[in-house]
């Protein structure tokens, strides 16, 4: 598939890529989700929540869409829920796949996720499928879980057909370096600051658990994303350096390898990746199809006529590709 004009064009009272990005995430009035929680064992042992939205009554060969949320996200993420009030209008079962330490659950294992683990992933995928292996089962990533789908899609190549219809990577930092050098300069360092926060809250209750795994006063010390993937994330989940980490990970390398049909979703606005990082119709594989629009923030796409909007764009947008381009 080719890089496609996109349809998307913001309001006139939310112009730029912060506003575009703040207004939907803080003040854009959410639809109402009702999430059934499911504590989940992984194969090694640990734990995660995953959290179901499903209509009722359900049709047992509904189709389910898997969603992987963004860096320190969850189900109650402004997209999140916004993408499973779709699903439950529609008739779709939904399933937010929070990542270790997410969700309000600790885990129970040393390590916690990271932007490339396609691991993770794809057990996530074969297990819902394996659950309902008569529905067509799709998937969503957005940020970081986009690029983590995009790199799991790459990964499986072929092994991807007939375990999911078609997938969507929503303002995914495919370029790992790219984005961390754009969120580690002038204003954007408030993003990177707000990640950081929390991030260090989680490791302030793990190094209870593990007090020789890492030394929690240089942790509090980080001031940057790099520093605090430099000093954990980096070496806990075999990583030689954040730099290491980060050119592994990045998906971009691995658009070549997907077989099946992938919306690849950025705005060329987003101030986490710089729009020079954005990948070429010959950086992606035929199944790929990329929509760069001009404006849209980071995970952001406000519509409406008027202040605050809504969050009714991205759903859409998703659901379009899925009735049509799968």
């Amino acid at each position: 598939m080719p890089i496609s004009e996109s349809d998307y064009s913001a309001p006139s009272w939310c112009p730029g890529g912060h506003l575009q990005t703040v207004i939907p995430a803080r003040i854009t009035a959410r639809p109402k989700v009702t999430y059934r929680r499911e504590i989940v064992t992984t194969p090694d042992d640990d734990i995660v929540a995953w959290d179901w939205a499903e209509p009722e009554p359900i049709d047992p060969e509904a189709p389910v869409l898997v969603h992987f949320h963004g860096l320190e996200g969850g189900s109650d993420s402004h997209y999140a829920e916004a993408l499973m009030h779709e699903c439950v209008r529609i008739g779709w079962r939904g399933v937010v796949a929070h990542f270790r330490t997410c969700g309000g659950v600790m885990n129970r294992l040393p390590r916690a996720y990271f932007a490339g683990d396609t691991a993770d992933n794809s057990w996530v995928l074969r297990t819902v499928h394996g659950r309902f292996p008569r529905a067509k089962l799709y998937a969503v990533g957005v940020s970081l879980g986009g690029n983590q789908l995009s790199k799991c899609l790459g990964d499986l190549g072929k092994e991807a057909i007939g375990l999911v219809e078609g997938a969507v990577s929503i303002c995914a930092p495919i370029d790992l370096v790219a984005g961390s050098e754009r969120i580690s300069k002038g204003v954007n360092t408030l993003y990177a600051d707000m990640f950081l926060k929390t991030l260090k809250m989680k490791l302030e209750e793990k190094a209870r658990l593990y007090p020789d795994l890492f030394d929690i006063e240089v942790i509090k010390r980080c001031r940057t994303l790099y520093d605090f993937d430099d000093i954990y994330t980096a070496p806990v989940h075999g990583f030689k350096s954040a730099m290491d980490y980060w050119q592994k990970c990045s998906a971009k390398q691995y658009l070549p390898g997907v077989r099946v049909p992938l919306l690849l979703l950025n705005a060329q606005n987003d101030p986490f990746l710089p729009a020079w990082a954005l990948p070429t119709a010959a950086e992606m594989s035929s199944s790929v199809l990329g929509e760069f629009p001009k404006e849209g923030g980071h995970v952001g796409f406000p519509e409406g006529g008027r202040f605050p909007g809504d969050l009714e764009y991205l759903p859409r947008r998703v659901m379009k590709f899925f009735g049509t381009g799968c």
